[in-house]
């Protein structure tokens, strides 16, 4: 069985999360997929960043959304690094690409891209949001997506299938074989994160997912020799 390893928010245990030196590092550590964040800022743009706000990752403060793209780019998001744009991301890595949108305007802008770039067959879009992912459904019927969430149950798989998502992405502490199993016969591919530290590998690959998101590069060096 092949396990992917989802590079979270590039390799952010080692380098400023979301940000173009983490990503080509996660590429050049080899991991499978790289995963990202997006948010909408003032005037539209598609930024890079988990927080709805800069305040934790920038020297800045204030929601993403009061900030116009070229506002944005003067804080620094760590090491000198600036907020990029997905289309940059798309530019600067190879790799597929898992990307979390949050709501149901980022959609909209999201799927203008994917189509825009012909970016259908080398990115995911996930997220928590169930109605963020029926509009992708709605807008972009052949486009793959997967529904993340925290705290769950079974009834996950049930949101994914209305949804018309492919994958669930699960927190992993919350995981059962149960779900896992139930989710594969359903045609659900499973992913768990954060897979951090070889006792969660383990877990993972015990459970049978089907990869494990990670903040670290010797996850991905690690998963080949675990069975």
């Amino acid at each position: 069985m092949t396990f992917l390893t989802i590079g979270h928010r590039g390799v952010m245990g080692v380098e400023p999360e979301n940000t173009l030196r983490s990503f080509v590092r996660a590429e050049h550590e080899g991991l499978d997929v790289i995963e990202l964040d997006l948010h909408l800022s003032k005037d539209g743009a598609l930024v890079v960043m988990h927080d709805a706000d800069v305040d934790r990752t920038t020297d800045g403060k204030g929601p993403i959304s009061d900030f116009t793209l070229a506002e944005l780019r003067e804080f620094d998001a760590g090491e000198g690094e600036r907020i990029p744009v997905f289309e940059e991301v798309v530019d600067a890595v190879k790799a597929p690409l898992q990307a979390e949108i949050k709501d149901v305007a980022a959609a909209r802008a999201l799927v203008e891209v994917l189509t825009s770039r012909d970016l259908l067959g080398r990115v995911d879009v996930i997220s928590f949001h169930d109605e963020a992912l029926a509009e992708i459904r709605t807008l972009l019927p052949s486009a793959r997506t997967a529904l993340v969430a925290s705290r769950y149950g079974l009834d996950a798989i049930d949101r994914a299938h209305a949804v018309g998502a492919g994958m669930l992405v699960l927190n992993i502490r919350r995981l059962t074989l149960e779900l896992v199993e139930r989710a594969h016969a359903a045609d659900l591919k499973v992913i768990g994160w954060t897979v951090n530290t070889p006792d969660h590998l383990k877990l993972a690959r015990g459970l049978g997912l089907d990869g494990g998101t990670t903040d670290f590069p010797e996850i991905r060096r690690a998963a080949r020799y675990t069975a």
